[in-house]
């Protein structure tokens, strides 16, 4: 019986383990390759769906943003020097009490 062992195991080329692995691995990326194509596919798919939709409301891609009633926060540009703020009257004297004493 040990004999039978020793001779399969001298009849199996390493060779042969590494071919067989190298075809597992190049199936492997293979199928990883077909899964990724059909993911993209899916992707596209999904954009253009999402996309009709939002056309069908009326948006269109690279269409005027609509008029909106909330105000815009104005950013100071830096083409623009600042002007400065007029300063506020101190807390507790109202503004014109000093004329009224005089």
């Amino acid at each position: 019986m040990l004999q039978e062992r020793k001779s399969a195991i001298l009849l199996c080329m390493p060779g042969d383990d590494v071919d067989r692995f190298l075809s597992e691995q190049t199936a492997m990326e293979d199928r990883r390759q077909k899964l990724i194509e059909d993911l993209l596919k899916q992707k596209a798919a999904a954009v253009k769906e999402f996309d009709d939709k939002l056309a069908k409301l009326g948006y269109e891609d690279g269409a005027k943003p609509r008029r909106s009633h909330h105000r815009r926060s104005a950013a100071p540009s830096a083409s623009t020097p600042e002007t400065p703020t007029a300063e506020k009257p101190k807390a507790g004297k109202p503004a014109g009490a000093e004329k009224s004493k005089a």
